[in-house]
C-alpha cells in the first residue's frame, strides 16, 4: 500500500514539475518575440547610433528654437492645433548635440516636420561635400503642417561611400527672401556589408526596420518605417523608431505629400 501511495506521489510531482517547465518555456518564447501585433507598441526597437566622427567642428541643429518673423505671418498657426517647432527627424548625440546619421543610399531621403504654410514661405535644401562644394535645391511647401520627405534627385551626383556631407534645410519668407527658420546636420554614406545584405533580403518589412536600426543606418530605417506606416497604419515601427531618438512628439504627425527638389544650378 505504501509503495502504491509513493508511486502516486512521485507521478504527481513529475507532472507538476513538467507543467511548470512548459509554462516557463512558453513565457520565454512569448517574451522573446518582437512586439509588432496590432495595437502593441514595439518596445524592442532600439536605434544603435554609430560612434560620432571626432573631427566635426560645428554640431548642427536638429530643431529651430523659434521663428524670426515674416511680416507677422510666421507666428500665426496654420491649423487650430498648437504649432510644433521646425525639426529634422534625425538622431542627435546628447553630449555634443551633434546631428549626424548614416545612409547606404546613393540618393537618400531626408525627413522633416515643417509647420509653415506655402502662403508665406518656401524651402531651400543645400547639400555640401567635404570640399565645401554645394548643391542647392529649392522646394515649395504646402498649406498643411506635417512630415515632409525630401529625396535627392536620381540624376544628381550620388553620395560616395565613406564620405561625409553637410546638409541644410532653410525656410525663407516670400516677402523679403530672408531665412526665418533653419536646421542642419551631417550624413555619411556607408558600405552595406554582405551579412546585413543577406539578412535584409530574407527579412519582413518590420524586420528590416529593426535590422537597419540595430546597424545604425538611420535614413534607411526611417524610410522603411515610413513605408510600413503608409501600408499598415497600425504598425508601430515608425513611432518606436522616433521615440528611440527622442522624437516621439512627431510620431502621430501626418505625412504631407510634397515636395520635389529642384536644382538651382
Amino acid at each position: 500500500m505504501k509503495l502504491s501511495v509513493q508511486k502516486i506521489q512521485l507521478s504527481l510531482a513529475i507532472s507538476f514539475l513538467t507543467l511548470i517547465n512548459l509554462t516557463l518555456v512558453s513565457y520565454t518564447q512569448v517574451q522573446a518575440q518582437p512586439g509588432n501585433s496590432k495595437g502593441q507598441f514595439n518596445q524592442s526597437l532600439i536605434f544603435a547610433a554609430p560612434p560620432p566622427p571626432p573631427d566635426i567642428g560645428e554640431p548642427g541643429k536638429r530643431a529651430e528654437a523659434g521663428s524670426r518673423g515674416c511680416g507677422g505671418d510666421v507666428n500665426k498657426p496654420v491649423t487650430s492645433v498648437a504649432q510644433k517647432r521646425f525639426t529634422a527627424l534625425v538622431p542627435v548625440y546628447s553630449k555634443s548635440e551633434l546631428v549626424f546619421a548614416a545612409t547606404i543610399a546613393e540618393h537618400p531621403s531626408f525627413s522633416f516636420y515643417v509647420p509653415y504654410s506655402s502662403s508665406f514661405a518656401y524651402g531651400e535644401f543645400v547639400l555640401e561635400d567635404e570640399a565645401q562644394n554645394q548643391t542647392i535645391y529649392k522646394t515649395s511647401l504646402t498649406g498643411t503642417p506635417g512630415v515632409v520627405n525630401l529625396s535627392l534627385p536620381s540624376k544628381a551626383a550620388p553620395l560616395e561611400i565613406g564620405k561625409r556631407y553637410r546638409w541644410y534645410f532653410n525656410i525663407y519668407c516670400k516677402k523679403d527672401n530672408q531665412i526665418i527658420a533653419d536646421v542642419e546636420g551631417y550624413v555619411r554614406r556607408e558600405q552595406l556589408n554582405s551579412a546585413l545584405k543577406t539578412q535584409l533580403e530574407k527579412a519582413t518589412p518590420s524586420q528590416r526596420v529593426t535590422l537597419y536600426a540595430a546597424s545604425g543606418i538611420w535614413y534607411e530605417a526611417l524610410s522603411a518605417a515610413a513605408q510600413l506606416r503608409r501600408t499598415q497604419p497600425q504598425e508601430t515601427s515608425w513611432a518606436a523608431l522616433l521615440q528611440s531618438v527622442g522624437l516621439n512628439d512627431f510620431a502621430t504627425e501626418p505625412k504631407v505629400e510634397c515636395c520635389n527638389l529642384e536644382s538651382q544650378q
